[in-house]
């Protein structure tokens, strides 16, 4: 079934031809675009409207809208970052130049917004606030997790906190503009976007875990990333929380940000302090907790329980180990 909303948003993608010019502005956008995906928020916002008895057709322009500002946020976040990959792949202005990246992305950013003037004024005015109300949010989030990045004391409270804002509002609001496209109850959009948090905070635990213990292939991104840039993830927390003063001592040298060591001596190090800390195993069976938490939340959402399973399933084929 989640097939079937996949295919239905590529199909709708490609007759949008949105990159029909190659020029310099639009070959970026069209690169990014074209790299191998999960499609995962547009997916959503089809399931939330299909959930709610909305026409797929007509979630189509809100699910393009998210998919475009979630591109984005990828194509800026990578020049902060200075990402080399994405999906496997040569970040944008890394194949490009970051001038490129830049203005490609304030492209994508307009196309998103221009996505929604399908909707008439009523639902037009709540999707585009609710992507308002979320693009600031986003904004929010990346800039603490900038902080974080020279904040030698940042806690799990704080980390929470940015992940929520970074990644899950997005994941919430995909969720909360399929339900408004198909006119659901402000309770039931209320429950889903709760439902869609829940799950984002499982889904930036896993790739902060994937960061650490995946593999390049199919995590799409160098591993150790979060380690080299000094980020504060759940699995640091974790275990500065259970691990000896001495490894305590040895988290800070390699977090501080005067360390200009051997990067591939901090990773080794800080990834065997995770695991024998029980990071490891303390943050698969939080994101096992937060799962258990959103299956409960589909229950409190006031839908058919054949449309509550396809909420489940994708849980367990997109965000579960």
């Amino acid at each position: 079934m989640i097939d079937f909303y996949r295919k239905s948003f590529l199909n709708y993608l490609d007759s949008q031809n949105l990159t029909k010019s190659k020029s310099n502005l639009y070959e970026p956008i069209n690169y990014l675009l074209n790299l191998e995906g999960k499609r995962f928020r547009p997916i959503l916002t089809l399931i939330s409207a299909d959930c709610f008895g909305g026409k797929i057709k007509d979630s189509l322009p809100a699910a393009l809208s998210v998919e475009l500002f979630h591109n984005f946020t990828l194509m800026h976040d990578d020049i902060m970052d200075s990402a080399p990959l994405r999906r496997g792949k040569a970040t944008v202005h890394e194949k490009w130049n970051v001038n490129a990246a830049i203005l490609s992305g304030d492209a994508m950013l307009i196309k998103s917004y221009e996505s929604l003037q399908y909707y008439k004024k009523e639902l037009h005015i709540l999707l585009f606030e609710l992507l308002n109300k979320t693009a600031l949010e986003v904004c929010e989030g990346q800039q603490l997790d900038i902080n974080f990045e020279t904040n030698e004391k940042v806690n799990l409270e704080d980390y929470i906190r940015m992940i929520k804002l970074k990644t899950a509002v997005l994941i919430a609001c995909s969720l909360k503009m399929g339900a408004i496209t198909a006119r659901a109850s402000k309770i039931d959009s209320q429950l889903i976007y709760d439902f869609g948090i829940i799950i984002g905070l499982a889904f930036q635990i896993k790739d902060d875990f994937l960061d650490i213990y995946g593999d390049l292939k199919s995590f799409g991104k160098k591993i150790g990333g979060d380690i080299i840039e000094n980020k504060k993830t759940i699995l640091f927390h974790n275990a500065y929380m259970n691990t000896s003063s001495e490894n305590k001592a040895i988290l800070k040298k390699y977090f501080s940000n005067s360390y200009e060591g051997n990067i591939e001596t901090k990773i080794k190090t800080v990834k065997q302090i995770y695991t024998d800390s029980g990071a490891k195993s303390d943050t698969k069976n939080l994101i096992k907790d937060y799962l258990e938490q959103a299956k409960r939340k589909v229950n409190e959402i006031s839908i058919q329980d054949k449309k509550k399973k396809i909420l489940i399933d994708f849980v367990d084929n997109y965000i579960s180990f």
